[in-house]
């Protein structure tokens, strides 16, 4: 979980020249080119373009300077999140001069860049009483285009905000205006948005959160103009779609499937494809009911932009029962494999890989083998898992097994368990998004280092979840071992 959000933004540098303008009411369709430039004097996505690659080529701040860095401001925030149960997780969107970030408690604020100044501010007004919220109450940011500011809310609920003054009819300086509010789904049947919307061509799309209540997961579009409906995927495919028949044929479990999108996606305006990765599959860790390989679950999907239409995918962890969600966001890039230059797409996983596939085909462009792993039949494990090639981005092997626990495989990563407290490994990528330097062809990636241990509880899944703990089971730290953290930079040729 990321720490606890104290509602105060800060500036560590005065702006460059012509960067604090206090906003204007333009209404901005961002073009693709613009959406796809490298940052240089905006912030105009949550990944910093489409390719969610968060890399600028801005130079002025360097070796040298940086340790001449100092505040100029700071603001609180009217103490919105500041409370234990809320994390601050979001990346602001930054455009003409003007700051716009959104707490854990989903209220959104513009601020002046140069002075710190709050222009308004948006209160969600979140019911206190929502309890399918899974690992903290967050937003990781908001979405921005036309004109409007997009709040993905915990309570379901989409809102579009005026982006240059965010006032309301009668004027009130520090309320946001509701350009269009739709009820995307319902909190009460757990499915809850945590990700910062995406702005593309018209649509705003988002994914919704909410795995651990047995929901189904999905992802949708909205006319950006006035929030009317214009596409669903569903990332557990019903009957007669690809993939229905990865799930059981002698129930109904696929409906409480999981593999909820807890990230932005990434677009290749060129293509016309829409990237995302998936989550885990419902329940969690009781596979047993649930025999397959649980499509599209743990995945990286593409879908056709303007229509949701499935293209291809490539399913990272079979069958998944240890919660290796494919939470870190999909960065897309273009790098010269074997003299060829390939569009190139890489998602880093829990289990300490990096999938780097050709965003075409979806086809490995470095190799995954498929390899044995051990197995469970209570639990319907997969034979084998696809395992790529390359170094992972941490240690993904335990030396010496701590005291009380099972360590019976010598495959630390993909252990299967039972009622037993097997102990694996879970090193790799989680939240904090990865960032890509296209002079180099570096991948930088925040992982971490941490054993846990599952044990299966086969009463939370004896019946449908009706918006109800869906998680069959549990994992837990170890006491008195440390999670390490990780900084890897990853050569994606290589």
């Amino acid at each position: 979980m990321q720490p606890a959000f104290r509602g105060i933004v800060a500036a560590l540098v005065c702006v460059a020249p012509g960067l604090a303008s206090s906003g204007s009411a333009a209404q901005e369709a961002f073009s693709p080119a613009e959406l796809t430039r490298l940052p240089t004097d905006a912030w105009l996505t949550n990944g910093g373009d489409l390719y969610n690659r968060r890399y600028s080529p801005l130079s002025r701040i360097n070796r040298e300077n940086v340790s001449r860095l100092k505040g100029v401001w700071r603001t609180r925030l009217g103490g919105s999140g500041v409370n234990f149960q809320f994390s601050g997780e979001a990346e602001p969107i930054v455009h003409e001069g003007v700051l716009y970030v959104v707490t854990g408690a989903d209220d959104a604020f513009a601020i002046r860049i140069d002075t710190g100044e709050i222009l308004w501010n948006y209160e969600a007004g979140l019911d206190q009483d929502i309890s399918t919220i899974c690992c903290g109450w967050t937003s990781r940011g908001v979405g921005f285009g036309e004109g409007k500011v997009f709040v993905g809310q915990l309570d379901g609920k989409l809102v579009a905000l005026d982006q240059a003054t965010g006032e309301v009819v009668a004027l009130d300086r520090h309320s946001g205006e509701v350009v269009w509010s739709i009820q995307a789904e319902r909190w009460q049947e757990g499915l809850t948005i945590t990700s910062a919307p995406l702005y593309y061509d018209g649509l705003v799309v988002t994914g919704f959160a909410g795995a651990e209540y047995g929901v189904r997961g999905r992802v949708k579009a909205y006319d950006a103009e006035d929030g009317s409906y214009v596409w669903t995927f569903y990332t557990v495919p019903g009957p007669g779609e690809i993939g229905h028949d990865t799930w059981p044929a002698d129930n109904e479990v696929w409906k409480y499937g999981g593999a909820t999108v807890w990230q932005t996606p990434a677009v290749d305006p060129e293509l016309g494809l829409l990237y995302f990765s998936t989550g885990n599959p419902g329940p969690d860790f009781n596979g047993a009911v649930r025999a397959g390989d649980n499509l599209f679950s743990v995945s990286i999907v593409a879908v056709d932009v303007a229509t949701g239409e499935y293209r291809w995918h490539f399913q990272q962890i079979r069958h998944d029962i240890w919660d290796f969600d494919a939470a870190n966001p999909v960065v897309l890039f273009d790098i010269e494999i074997d003299g060829l230059v390939r569009n190139a797409l890489a998602e880093v996983n829990k289990n300490g890989y990096i999938y780097i596939l050709d965003r075409v085909t979806g086809e490995p462009l470095l190799g995954i083998d498929e390899k044995p792993v051990p197995q469970e039949r209570r639990q319907a494990t997969a034979a084998t898992q696809p395992i790529p090639r390359g170094v992972p981005v941490a240690p993904l092997t335990i030396d010496v097994p701590p005291e009380g626990y099972l360590l019976p495989y010598d495959e630390h990563v993909y252990v299967p368990f039972w009622t037993e407290r097997v102990v694996g490994k879970r090193s790799g990528a989680n939240w904090p998004p990865s960032a890509y330097d296209p002079e180099r062809g570096t991948l930088f990636v925040c992982a971490s280092e941490r054993l846990s241990f599952y044990v299966v509880d086969e009463d939370e899944t004896a019946s449908p979840p009706g918006g109800e703990r869906y998680m069959g089971g549990s994992l837990g730290g170890i006491g008195g071992l440390p999670t390490t953290g990780i900084l890897a930079a990853m050569d994606m040729a290589t």
